[in-house]
């Protein structure tokens, strides 16, 4: 297993009745074992969160299942992460 960062930036689609599906979605992730962590931008502008895949692939087709992608509401971008240090 690999670790994935899933940037999340708000689209002008961006509508807040998305959020609480996103969230159910990531509860839904971490209590699979796929969910590392996950936050918000104090800025407004998305969020990003780990995931854990066995691939890119896998990875993208993960977080491309996530109310934010479907819906239009963000634009995910999904890269590798080597996290070295974490707590």
């Amino acid at each position: 297993m690999s670790s994935y960062l899933v940037l999340a930036l708000r689209t002008p689609r961006f509508d807040a009745t998305v959020v609480e599906p996103h969230r159910d979605f990531l509860r839904h992730l971490f209590d699979g074992g796929q969910l590392r962590e996950s936050g918000s931008f104090t800025d407004g502008t998305g969020g990003a969160y780990v995931i854990e895949a066995e691939s890119l692939d896998a990875a993208t087709e993960l977080a491309h299942a996530d109310p934010l992608h479907t819906t239009g509401a963000s634009e995910l971008v999904v890269r590798e992460w080597d996290i070295t240090l974490s707590r």
